[in-house]
């Protein structure tokens, strides 16, 4: 024989979510949704960060590679690599939003200059949150010539 259950077992089984249930699930999403909701906005304000940084990286390096041909140049050579000779630029040409600046220092020693130049490439921007930032390239040109 099979055994049946009561009546109100039955109805109990039946039923869907109870009040507490329900009300646990809304105060659970209510304290979830908005940092998730934060997270994504705060994700696609930053979205672009990472092409502005390489961006900036690529015209660093653009504009060091222009200084080390201009020392090895027969024309210009070693000499010419002064401060003077690459100005400041307040907005580079065809990338709005940077500014780039070198600044080239002689090393000198006790017995005077040693024919090394510090070479500094700074590229400044705006990142996603309006912050500046910067990325500084560095290298060493010598007066030395094989």
């Amino acid at each position: 024989m099979q055994s049946r259950l009561p009546a109100s077992a039955a109805r109990r089984r039946r039923r869907a979510f109870t009040l507490i249930e329900a009300i646990a699930a809304v105060v659970f999403l209510g304290a979830a949704i908005p940092s998730m909701v934060w997270g994504i906005r705060d994700a696609v304000i930053r979205r672009t960060d990472p092409l502005k940084l390489t961006r900036a990286r690529w015209l660093a390096a653009e504009r060091m590679e222009q200084i080390i041909a201009d020392r090895h140049s027969t024309t210009r050579g070693y000499d010419y690599c002064v401060t003077a000779a690459y100005p400041s630029e307040a907005a580079v040409s065809g990338f709005s939003g940077y500014q780039r600046s070198v600044a080239i220092n002689a090393i000198n020693t006790n017995t005077g200059s040693s024919g090394w130049k510090n070479v500094t490439v700074t590229v400044t921007y705006i990142d996603g949150v309006g912050a500046a930032r910067s990325i500084t390239l560095t290298t060493i040109l010598t007066n030395y010539t094989p």
